[in-house]
């Protein structure tokens, strides 16, 4: 239901939209989303590549791996590959708006504090780096929003506030 120029979908290496976050994509976007991303695979971790929106409010969705297998337990370190290459992907296709959900924290095991704090952390270093316009983190639940802010609380100074040495 998100209204962005781009969704995130944290996907695997083959392109199948079979459980999670990915399952709902597929069955609020059409099932043309897996045959695109299917068609696109493998995808590596580390990686990423865009597709149609389909039938979603969103233009494209950006699939980025965090695992190489469907259902496949992963480490952190495979959520900031994946959030670094879905935002690596909306800047190549001057994509404004992008939206995430919480990577790797269904069927990848991720704890979401822990995927919380790596997906601000890419998203702050890639603002320093480059920008963006806007991105939204989606809290898909209650503990995943909280999640999010405390990461952003942590990670992030308010405008006019500088972290002391």
């Amino acid at each position: 239901e998100m209204d962005a120029e781009a969704i995130v979908n944290p996907a695997n290496s083959r392109g199948v939209m079979g459980g999670g976050v990915a399952l709902a994509i597929r069955r609020k976007g059409g099932r043309e989303l897996e045959d695109k991303a299917k068609a696109k695979a493998p995808i590596p971790v580390g990686s990423a590549v865009l597709t149609t929106g389909g039938r979603l409010k969103a233009r494209h969705v950006i699939h980025a791996p965090t695992m190489a297998m469907p259902a496949e337990r992963i480490g952190i370190e495979n959520v900031a590959l994946a959030t670094r290459a879905a935002l690596e992907c909306a800047r190549r296709h001057r994509i404004e708006t992008i939206a995430f959900p919480g990577m790797g924290t269904g069927v990848g095991g991720v704890p979401e504090a822990k995927a919380a704090v790596a997906m601000v952390g890419e998203v702050k270093a890639f603002l320093e780096e480059v920008g963006l316009g806007r991105i939204v983190l989606v809290g898909y639940g209650e503990s995943m929003h909280r999640a999010f802010e405390e990461a952003l609380s942590r990670l992030i100074s308010p405008p006019g506030e500088e972290e002391e040495d």
